[in-house]
């Protein structure tokens, strides 16, 4: 199967195009570094779309990344159970990722994806020094995935397949 890549960029903040809130979604920083509770939020939102990367790793390298001053993350709770995630990830050029962003599978097509890649960009031009937020999918991920960053303003810089 030949999978596309699509790596995205917004290069201010005026271009977010914000989704309204959607009732009864809490998003709460996760402050304190816990890379097993990480680990559980890829393979909660990753497993239907093949996040297999990481799922490799020893406990020390999932350590590291998570505890890395430059990685954030942020969890989307609704009525009491996870609903989503995003991690961002800084650098020191300005560049800000959004590493990862999902929704758990009961939380698929009721209208929360919007306003969590909105909360996610929001965020993360309010970290110090950011220039740019990036994100990548791919054709892997949902249907709506690649429509829902452009609705946001996030703008298509390149594409790749493999």
């Amino acid at each position: 199967m030949k999978v596309t890549t699509y790596y995205l960029e917004m290069n201010s903040p005026e271009e977010l195009i914000k989704k309204a809130v959607a009732p009864g979604l809490s998003i709460v920083e996760a402050k304190i570094n816990e890379f097993k509770f990480n680990k559980f939020l890829y393979q909660l939102i990753g497993e239907q779309w093949k996040w297999v990367d990481k799922l490799s790793l020893p406990d020390e390298e999932w350590e590291s990344y998570v505890e890395s001053p430059d990685l954030r993350t942020w969890v989307a709770y609704y009525e009491g159970a996870i609903a989503g995630y995003f991690e961002l990830s800084t650098n020191n050029s300005g560049d800000t990722e959004i590493a990862y962003f999902g929704l758990a599978p009961n939380f698929i097509g009721k209208g929360f994806g919007g306003y969590l890649l909105s909360k996610a960009i929001s965020n993360a031009w309010e970290i110090p020094n950011t220039k740019r937020v990036w994100v990548h999918t791919c054709s892997l991920d949902h249907a709506s995935a690649l429509s829902n960053y452009k609705a946001r303003g996030l703008k298509l810089y390149r594409e790749e397949r493999e």
